[in-house]
């Protein structure tokens, strides 16, 4: 029976154990489930092509040993069958193919396969999404299915096209635009869309990444609030009563208030979830805008979705039928890092501490290719149980990606390969770099590169940060399309440049015995190179 047909019949207690039960679980249950799947996955696993192609002839006869013989797994050991789509390599058979970006100047792309069973699992968890959306407390939910959904996420063949497929196979709520019309729009046409469709029908949910929502937020304000949006008196016969009478009293309010019109003045959602990285800088605006707190979910091209939020909006709770998963510590993860010939050790999640922040390592279940996979995502624990939600087992939060990579707002990944290729194709005479992610007075992200040049290129070129600035950028945009995204569609100009004197980065070595690391550069470094730098102008440097 489809969620759609127990809603007609009203069967919400069945409905809520169906899909959020997960949250009664003892830490004893939840890992009972783990191993259960994951000893059905190392079957499938070890006797296919690809999971011998790892395994080297040897043959796993439970977790522990499977967790022995298997080492920590990166794309570049799946690239060669996955790529080639080789379906016969693996341990089930995909229904899909999902695709997304790889790295940026060096892989194109990057493919994950689907069996039917995973998508089975998907489609209840993004269901379990949607009813934790609108509830407000253990057991009470408010999902119809004359609902309908603003939806501001990619299409396939991307991860996120996957949610209005799965929940199709459950419930017929209305996305809007449609699916079938999204696709062959560009992002701009499908969120102008759907705002016209929600401005005239109404609208109960939103769901996109958090940087996404709050650039289509505005954009919706601004429109509305200036009258740019002109309206036809064809297309007002078009419109519900309840929405030009909401449309006409919140303009009013406005009005008296002087103040801009927010979308809470003209839609009263019922959910709104947003996914993708660097949603803490975003979730008060948004919350402020919109008058419901958003509620954080976790999803990725390979690991399909993870975690969700509850009705307290205070901490993930990680799905027990999509991964099996396993924590590498910050500390051992960055040990490994500095020394790749050490292998960290690996916890489990009835074996995570409060307060310690975690590399995820996953097995995907149900037929998946990944093992023991580096999704390249740290999460930090936030708690074993919660009194408040009545739970026993751990929560997270997201933290960010691995210190070697630099995600801006969901939108792009970039690497020290990247920033390398990037410095080179500008033939720019550069001599040393790191790169930090760091946050404006608006908690909004940015890349920052702090680089010295040579002292040739000071004295005879009037190098700027300007002129360095505009050329950078212009070979990122070039190696890397999502780079190109973020100014095009949330009209973020992500890089800031600060030429450091000549002789920083060879003080700094003098003093500490080594450079700082290129990607995953502490703050306290940053600070002490800033220090540096003002010693040399100084001209009283220490010995």
């Amino acid at each position: 029976m489809s969620l759609g047909e127990k809603l007609r019949k009203q069967q919400y207690d069945a409905i809520w154990k169906e899909y959020c039960g997960f949250l009664d679980l003892t830490m004893q249950d939840y890992m009972k489930i783990q191993n259960r799947l994951m000893e059905e996955q190392i079957q499938l696993w070890s006797d296919c092509e690809l999971g011998k192609s790892i395994l080297k002839g040897r043959r796993p006869s439970g977790i522990d040993e499977f967790r022995r013989l298997v080492p920590l797994t990166t794309y570049e050991d799946y690239a060669d069958m996955l790529l080639k789509k080789r379906s016969e390599t693996l341990p089930g058979n995909p229904i899909i193919w999902i695709q997304t970006t790889w790295e940026g100047g060096r892989h194109p792309i990057k493919v994950a396969p689907y069996t039917r069973s995973m998508l089975d699992t998907y489609r209840n968890n993004v269901v379990a999404c949607l009813i934790l959306a609108t509830s407000h407390e253990k057991g009470k939910f408010d999902v119809e299915e004359t609902d309908k959904i603003l939806y501001g996420l990619a299409p396939l063949p991307f991860a996120t096209g996957l949610f209005p497929l799965a929940l199709k196979e459950d419930i017929d709520i209305r996305f809007l635009p449609e699916v079938e019309d999204a696709v062959n729009m560009s992002f701009g046409e499908r969120n102008k869309e759907g705002f016209k469709m929600a401005m005239k029908q109404d609208v109960e949910f939103f769901f996109g990444l958090g940087s996404v929502a709050y650039a289509v937020s505005q954009s919706l304000t601004g429109s509305v609030s200036s009258g740019k949006s002109k309206t036809s008196f064809s297309e007002l016969l078009q419109y519900k009563p309840k929405m030009l009478k909401r449309i006409l009293n919140a303009k009013k309010i406005c009005k008296k208030e002087k103040r801009e019109l927010l979308p809470k003045d003209l839609f009263h959602l019922k959910g709104f979830m947003v996914a993708g990285t660097d949603n803490q800088c975003y979730k008060d605006d948004l919350e402020e805008m919109w008058g419901v707190r958003p509620m954080e979910l976790f999803a990725g091209t390979e690991p399909s979705i993870i975690g969700t939020e509850t009705w307290t909006r205070n901490g993930m709770y990680f799905f027990p039928d999509t991964c099996f998963y396993e924590f590498i510590t910050e500390k051992d993860m960055l040990h490994n890092y500095e020394d790749p010939t050490f292998t960290p050790p690996t916890y489990l999640m009835d074996e995570v501490v409060p307060g310690e922040k975690y590399e995820l390592v996953i097995t995907v279940l149900k037929g998946g290719a990944f093992a023991r996979y580096r999704v390249g995502d740290m999460y930090r624990c936030v708690g074993l149980t919660n009194q408040e939600d009545r739970t026993q087992i751990p929560r997270f939060e997201y933290v960010d990606r691995v210190p070697w990579i630099i995600d801006i707002a969901g939108f792009t990944r970039i690497s020290e390969n990247g920033i390398k290729s990037v410095i080179q194709l500008s033939g720019q005479p550069v001599t040393d770099w790191i790169a930090v992610k760091e946050y404006n007075e608006k908690k909004r992200p940015y890349l920052h590169l702090y680089i010295e040049v040579k002292k040739e290129a000071l004295m005879y070129q009037a190098m700027s940060t300007d002129i360095l600035k505009e050329l950078l950028t212009t070979y990122f945009k070039y190696i890397d399309q999502d780079y190109r995204d973020l100014k095009k569609i949330l009209g973020m100009d992500p890089l800031v440049v600060t030429i450091l004197r000549c002789g920083t980065f060879h003080l700094y070595e003098s003093r500490n015995g080594r450079k700082p690391r290129h990607m995953s550069t502490p703050y306290y470094e940053v600070a002490e190179l800033l220090r540096l730098q003002d010693e040399i102008g100084s001209g009283n440097m220490r010995k």
